[in-house]
């Protein structure tokens, strides 16, 4: 009789301390997962730092940490295809998909919504509430605890807005132009009441033929457009072009899908972001 009490204590023991197996599927992700568990859950990237989420297909390693897992966190709306393609295929059957974006207001694209809503601090914050309420249901124990951690997360990303909010008072941005490399920004310039009046690659990672960017050159000098925001880390030369034709402005955002996975990412790249913003709006 001892000795099956015993059995069960331990039974007990190893189920409450289980912790929660949390996959992500893109780096915005780990930062808003690690920082909502905290030391509660395991964040785990289903795949590893260096690869393009683009066209990147899952490998039997990647499948095995897939199956591994109690919940994957996706963006769902085409910037992950690797993995939601895969969960479709595969139904894991005791895995908990949680979509980043179900709460949040999207951007229509080419008939296509623009995924790329981990760039805007408010979509952000979106999508760490989801997560968070998602990831609370699936741990009832944890759920004020993770729901805390997404009040005072949300809070340190609503403050990087400062710098862009001083900047805006002094702004008339109804005559600001802005061109963009590609889509990824509409989100953040949105946020502060700022829109592209010229995308220069017709797709996300696509150089523009000669004609396409003569047209853009043509387009920025008829226009007056003042800036343009393009990808830090990311040489396209075609930029250099249109600085040396039209005199534009450049500043660079992060994507913050590259580098090391790591908690403070968001908070860092997107900080940096907001810099260039408030730079740009100040010029």
């Amino acid at each position: 009789m001892r000795l099956l009490l015993l059995s069960l204590l331990v039974l007990l023991s190893s189920q409450a301390s289980a912790r929660l197996q949390v996959g992500i599927t893109l780096h915005p992700y780990y930062s808003y997962v690690s920082n909502i568990v905290g030391d509660k859950a395991d964040v785990l990237p289903l795949i590893d730092s260096g690869f393009n989420p683009h066209n990147y297909q899952l490998n039997p390693a990647d499948i095995e940490r897939l199956n591994s897992l109690d919940a994957l966190v996706v963006n769902g709306i085409g910037h992950d295809m690797f993995a939601t393609n895969t969960v479709d295929r595969l139904q894991p059957k005791n895995l908990t998909v949680i979509y980043a974006n179900k709460d949040v207001p999207l951007i229509g694209h080419d008939e296509k919504v623009n995924p790329h809503t981990f760039v805007s601090i408010d979509a952000a914050i979106r999508q760490v509430y989801t997560i968070a309420k998602e990831l609370g249901a699936l741990d009832p124990d944890n759920k004020a605890y993770f729901l805390k951690n997404a009040l005072q997360y949300a809070k340190k990303l609503r403050a990087l807005k400062k710098p862009v909010q001083q900047a805006l008072l002094n702004k008339d941005v109804s005559k600001l132009r802005i061109a963009s490399t590609h889509g990824a920004y509409a989100y953040l310039l949105q946020e502060f009441g700022l829109t592209v009046s010229a995308v220069i690659e017709p797709a996300h990672g696509v150089a523009p033929t000669a004609s396409q960017l003569e047209e853009t050159i043509e387009t920025i000098r008829q226009q007056n457009i003042d800036v343009l925001f393009t990808e830090l880390n990311m040489e396209n030369k075609y930029v250099d072009l249109i600085e040396r034709e039209t005199g534009i402005k450049i500043y660079y955002f992060s994507h913050m899908t590259h580098g090391a996975y790591s908690k403070e990412q968001v908070e860092q790249e997107m900080g940096h972001n907001l810099s260039k913003l408030a730079e740009a709006l100040s010029s």
